[in-house]
């Protein structure tokens, strides 16, 4: 059973590459709102759905002065793939050994076709410019996760 971090803590703090090879760090973001998000694995269908929308929402997030980052435990060649074919707008990281995913709670066992496997739960994270967690969002569909992010956001 997974125990995500709740809303009210600190942010757990992480560096990781990004698609580029280059590290993303949480503390990068201090003085703006980031969502975290946490996907299971690039270019599958649902992560597909759920990035697109989110790179489509650029512009509404930015209003609010909003950064996205991916997270997920692909490798950088994955990710850079996943960009690329995509046209993403924002910095896909790769916690390959789920080290972050165990720090955010969302790393466990999942099922799936009637196999149990541990793997990335999908939940996002507002961390606030303070680095504090806000908003945790674990109830979307991927189709609607931007829609539930900027309808918190509006305070609706």
């Amino acid at each position: 059973m997974i125990k995500p971090i709740q809303a009210g803590a600190r942010a757990p703090q992480f560096s990781l590459p990004d698609q580029n090879g280059e590290q993303v760090a949480l503390a990068d973001y201090l003085g703006q709102k980031v969502l975290v998000y946490f996907y299971p694995k690039a270019s599958t269908p649902g992560c597909t759905v759920q990035a697109c929308a989110l790179r489509d929402a650029r512009d509404e997030l930015a209003e609010k002065n909003v950064k996205v980052i991916g997270i997920s435990p692909d490798p950088t060649k994955r990710l850079k793939n996943f960009e690329t074919k995509q046209s993403l707008n924002f910095s896909l990281v790769g916690d390959e050994d789920h080290q972050v995913c165990e720090a955010f709670g969302i790393w466990g066992e999942k099922k799936f076709m009637g196999k149990v496997y541990d793997g990335v739960h999908r939940i996002s994270f507002l961390i606030n410019e303070k680095g504090m967690v806000e908003k945790v969002f674990d109830k979307f569909k991927t189709k609607d996760h931007h829609q539930v992010v900027l309808d918190y956001l509006n305070g609706n």
